[in-house]
């Protein structure tokens, strides 16, 4: 595991680990890449990789380090599928989203980046939409959010601009909550959705069976754009 930065708990009782990604020369800004229920895998760090290769400074914070640190896990081999899911279960994101709050803190204070974002994928996807509603970070994106439909209550706390990408064949995500994510968001000012018809849950990861090429560089040209607007 490449975990190369250190990050205090806001409490300041403990530190956890992340994967941080330098551009060449000063940074444009940050963003904060959150991990599917697999870890700061292979495929979290090459998205790391390729925003620093865009000129952002990139960081992954290992949120299951309470659980067990430094997880990397494989979506296609089904024995880590299932101790993913297993560690989701136990997950406790109200604690992880304060995790991620820390890493905007650091970034801003440590790093010396003011302009944070975030993007998340899976888990990822929705503690990017509990970032948006609950933290100060300066613009957001999930893809493939898990449950949002419950999250909705906190919408009126969304300040700054959050985009989310929504595959309508997402086996984690039924029709009647994509229903529901559009009914509660279409007209927030802040808020953008984005369908893709016929995808499937995990179709931008990097890595794996899941991928589905032309859509996942639709959807990141698409989040590129937005990062560039907002991050600037």
């Amino acid at each position: 595991m490449s975990l190369n930065e250190t990050i205090p708990t806001l409490e300041g009782d403990a530190s956890f680990g992340a994967y941080v990604a330098k551009p060449e020369g000063a940074p444009k800004g940050a963003i904060i890449v959150i991990q599917e229920i697999f870890g700061v895998n292979p495929g979290i760090r090459q998205k790391c990789d390729k925003l620093a290769a865009e000129g952002y400074l990139a960081v992954a914070p290992d949120l299951f380090w309470r659980l067990q640190p430094e997880v990397s896990l494989d979506p296609d081999v089904e024995s880590e599928f299932q101790t993913a899911l297993d560690l989701m279960g136990k997950f406790n994101q109200d604690q992880g989203i304060r995790d991620i709050e820390a890493t905007i803190h650091h970034i801003r204070r440590t790093l010396g980046v003011a302009k944070v974002g975030c993007v998340g994928y899976c888990l990822g996807g929705r503690l990017a939409y509990m970032t948006a509603a609950r933290t100060d970070i300066d613009a957001s994106v999930g893809y493939y959010g898990v449950g949002i439909d419950g999250l909705l209550g906190e919408k009126h706390a969304i300040a700054n601009p959050l985009m989310l990408h929504i595959p309508t064949a997402d086996g984690f995500v039924p029709r009647e909550t994509q229903e529901a994510m559009h009914a509660g968001l279409d007209d927030h000012p802040r808020v953008t959705l984005h369908d893709y018809d016929g995808l499937d849950h995990g179709f931008a990861t990097e890595h794996g069976k899941r991928r589905v090429e032309d859509t996942a560089n639709l959807a990141d040209s698409r989040t590129a754009a937005f990062f560039a607007e907002h991050l600037a």
